[in-house]
């Protein structure tokens, strides 16, 4: 941030704010009807990362 000084830093960081604040209010407009629970996304998750586990597996010959 030094090498950058003309660069106005809290402007830069209040419009990622402001983009993450949209982001966060689009994803609950979104999901604010979905029956899909918080253990529904982990069940999900592990079964993703065990599957593509076993994908790049099989791709390195192990």
């Amino acid at each position: 941030m030094d090498f950058f000084q003309d660069i106005n830093w809290s402007a830069v960081a209040r419009e990622a704010i402001k983009r993450k604040v949209f982001m966060l209010a689009k994803f609950k407009e979104f999901t604010k009807d979905s029956s899909f629970s918080e253990e529904d996304a982990l069940r999900l998750g592990r079964e993703v990362n065990r599957k593509l586990a076993k994908r790049y597996s099989k791709n390195r010959g192990n």
